[in-house]
């Protein structure tokens, strides 16, 4: 009962996400680089704890970029005998890494904060160069996460998304970073280890959330309740079917997979009965964002549930 109607239509549009991907990752690599050289260097001279954990939360974000290509790559892989239903999952499985390497990364920092505070003799005077190193960096950040999220938005990549996110959490631990080391050049040396704790809560936060979802799509999460509903209002709005039970649906990267009973006049034959089932599924598949839609037809009186 399965046709491929849409495989053409869902071939051109992973690949317009996996080219989207692509460009836009390597603008945030190039942008990264040079914000981990400038970022570390200056804060290890200038004696800012702040923007070395700035620094280091960049240099998660390249090694994130990286993953997110290695992923965008491997998901726009089509079916063969192993992965009967492409290689979507990957990008489920990179944001899964991506929140990690940000989990991870904030309790590093997190761990150093608090060492730093603990020991408030030890906290050095900060140079006036790292606040304008910290303010070129959120302006930079701010614009790369608008510039990636437009691109997200625009392909529809939940992966893309969160690596959208993990930008504007730079830019916001670098406004953070900046008001830190304001408060040391006024004199409240200890402001600039305050200011890499919240970096690290900041971080650690979001990786934490990046990390439960991703997950909960791996394990066969279903959709959101608007979406599924969408879908039977599709289903019971096609001609001939009389009812659905049963309906169920998960993910498979940025697309959903469909398992639905239909409920169809038991008195048609069975090519009729047939042709309905596939024009209720075509139909979903034209207007959502589905990769499969397996449908089971189940033959119903309709004299019976006419007097239901």
């Amino acid at each position: 009962m399965q046709e491929n109607k849409t495989v053409d239509d869902i071939n051109s549009d992973s690949h317009e996400r996996f080219r989207a991907a692509r460009k836009s990752t390597w603008v945030s690599v190039f942008v990264n680089f040079f914000l981990v050289l400038g970022q570390i260097i200056t804060g290890i001279f200038s004696g800012s704890q702040g923007l070395i954990a700035d620094g280091i939360h960049s240099l998660s974000d390249l090694v994130a970029d990286f993953v997110v290509l290695i992923a965008n790559h491997k998901s726009k892989k089509g079916a063969d005998d192993d992965h009967h239903y492409g290689h979507h999952r990957y990008e489920n499985g990179a944001s899964l890494i991506l929140g990690a390497i940000l989990f991870v990364v904030g309790i590093g920092m997190l761990w150093s904060a608090v060492n730093k505070i603990q020991h408030p003799e030890a906290i050095p005077q900060v140079h006036i160069i790292a606040l304008w190193v910290a303010l070129a960096a959120l302006v930079l950040k701010e614009l790369l996460f608008r510039y990636m999220l437009a691109v997200a938005t625009r392909v529809k990549s939940s992966m893309l998304v969160a690596n959208a996110w993990h930008a504007r959490s730079d830019a916001a631990s670098s406004l953070v970073v900046a008001l830190g080391i304001i408060g040391n050049l006024l004199g409240f040396k200890f402001l600039d280890p305050v200011a890499a704790l919240i970096v690290g809560l900041i971080v650690a936060k979001m990786g934490y959330s990046f990390m439960s979802d991703s997950l909960h799509d791996l394990m066969d999460r279903a959709v959101d309740t608007e979406t599924e509903d969408k879908i039977k209002a599709t289903l019971l709005a096609t001609e001939g079917i009389e009812g659905i039970h049963d309906l169920k649906t998960r993910r498979m990267g940025d697309l959903i997979i469909v398992d639905v009973h239909l409920e169809i006049d038991g008195r048609l034959s069975v090519k009729k009965g047939h042709d309905i089932a596939v024009a209720a599924r075509n139909t979903v598949l034209n207007n959502y964002r589905v990769l499969n839609v397996m449908t089971h037809v189940d033959p119903v009186n309709i004299d019976d549930k006419s007097c239901e």
